[in-house]
């Protein structure tokens, strides 16, 4: 029997986060058992954000030196997808390395077990067939693809970063943030893609007015979108109002499932899509916290897994911390990005909007590209949501997350000073939007 104050099972974003906030409150005075399966850091940077981002990033390289967006400039391109692939997976060895595996060295009370963890009581797991015994646990498994019966012979965003060839023709089954990315990637490498969704709604969390001008700029990228049920597919080819065949690869993208099959019937915790907690993470045992992908609950990304794996063990060390659910930031990185704080107009029934189309942006149209800001707000004027399509979004959300948390009105963008040209001012011309006629605006008019 092995004995510990915290075990944590899963070693990805929520369950490092918790590890070292544990260690940091107690001067690493905790004895903590990391448990985990497959490698360090679990699915972000190992199958999920790092490497994504990283080919979203190299496609934009080539489409933009291929198809060179400005008068006077003429360029070609070519890609070596073989030597693109080992240097992503090369960076995202680098990454686990200087991230995780050299990060937790630094913690001597912290033991590492690998294998797979299966709960025996309500405070012991075994793994390997070594027991470990904690006064507390957070769970932090995280989350895997789901694949439904009817598609076989398919390739997950798992295992995509094995590829060493472009595929020539793509079918790509799905419509969430991992769809329409890899959507967008492969199709600026020059695939011929086409989406497949049973719904003609992607990015499910937000509105139609974004989801009509993300599909619109996909299809202007070449980008086929099939909508309706899938009957079948299979290695080659797809069924969905008709045979659709020819592909080089079909990638399984439709959504993730929790990873919870640990045996929580022996530690008296409730599930149901995921496990079922309350605001301060704490499950149906009261010595047992959940974090991250694996928990029941509206978002999987990895930043909230690390808030939460923090405010897990905030709350065991006696803090009294809540998570805030429904304003969390979040992007998509097709570019234009797609990114929302907030609510969404249909989760409101009485708000106050306006949308601001980025042609009244400089940095925009420097940019030569399109998309909107749209801002809901009470009738007191505080900002309720804010969804964005426009470049860069990912990286200035935040600022409205940050106001739509501290209870914010739409004047705080105004009366923040915003550099110019950035497409960030976006937010502030928005919030102008409610108090003037924008296109009669000079620039940086306060």
């Amino acid at each position: 029997m092995n004995d510990y104050d915290l075990g944590i099972i899963g070693w990805g974003a929520a369950g490092f986060a918790a590890a070292i906030r544990a260690s940091e409150l107690t001067y690493n005075g905790m004895r903590i058992a990391l448990i985990g399966n497959g490698d360090l850091g679990g699915t972000c940077v190992n199958v999920g954000c790092v490497p994504s981002k990283y080919l979203i990033e190299a496609s934009k390289e080539y489409n933009h030196a291929l198809k060179p967006r400005y008068p006077g400039i003429s360029s070609s391109a070519g890609v070596n997808f073989h030597e693109l692939m080992s240097s992503l997976r090369s960076f995202v060895l680098k990454s686990r390395e200087n991230k995780y595996t050299n990060v937790i060295k630094n913690f001597h009370n912290i033991d590492l077990y690998r294998g797979k963890a299966s709960f025996i009581s309500k405070n012991e797991v075994m793994v390997n067939n070594i027991k470990i015994r904690a006064t507390n646990f957070i769970i932090a498994t995280g989350s895997r693809p789901y694949i439904p019966e009817n598609i076989k012979n398919y390739i997950t965003s798992d295992d995509l970063w094995s590829l060493d060839e472009i595929p020539k023709r793509l079918a790509i089954i799905g419509s969430g943030a991992v769809a329409m990315e890899m959507a967008y990637a492969f199709s600026n490498f020059g695939s011929d893609v086409y989406v497949f969704n049973r719904s003609n709604h992607v990015l499910k969390n937000f509105d139609s007015d974004i989801n009509k001008m993300l599909i619109d700029h996909m299809k202007g990228l070449g980008v086929k979108f099939i909508f309706g049920d899938i009957k079948e597919a299979d290695h080659d080819y797809v069924i969905s109002d008709r045979k659709y065949s020819g592909f080089d690869k079909i990638l399984a993208a439709t959504s993730r499932v929790p990873n919870i099959d640990i045996n929580l019937e022996a530690a008296s915790v409730d599930y149901k899509n995921g496990i079922i907690v309350d605001d301060h993470l704490r499950t149906s045992n009261k010595m047992i916290y959940a974090a991250g992908d694996c928990v029941d609950q509206r978002f999987q990304l990895e930043t909230l897994a690390g808030r939460e794996g923090v405010i897990a063990v905030e709350n065991i060390l006696g803090l009294d911390r809540s998570i805030d659910l429904i304003n969390v930031p979040w992007a998509v990185f097709t570019e234009p990005n797609v990114a929302s704080a907030g609510y969404t107009e249909r989760e409101l029934k009485k708000y106050k909007k306006r949308v601001l189309y980025l042609k009244n942006v400089v940095k925009s149209n420097i940019l030569m590209e399109d998309g909107l800001v749209k801002m809901l707000t009470d009738d007191e004027d505080h900002v309720l949501g804010v969804q964005i399509f426009a470049p860069y979004a990912a990286e200035f959300i935040p600022e409205a997350y940050n106001i739509i948390k501290n209870h914010g009105k739409y004047s705080d963008f105004i009366e923040a000073m915003h550099v110019f040209p950035t497409v960030s001012e976006s937010l502030k011309i928005t919030a102008q939007s409610f108090i003037r006629d924008v296109s009669m605006m000079s620039c940086c008019m306060e």
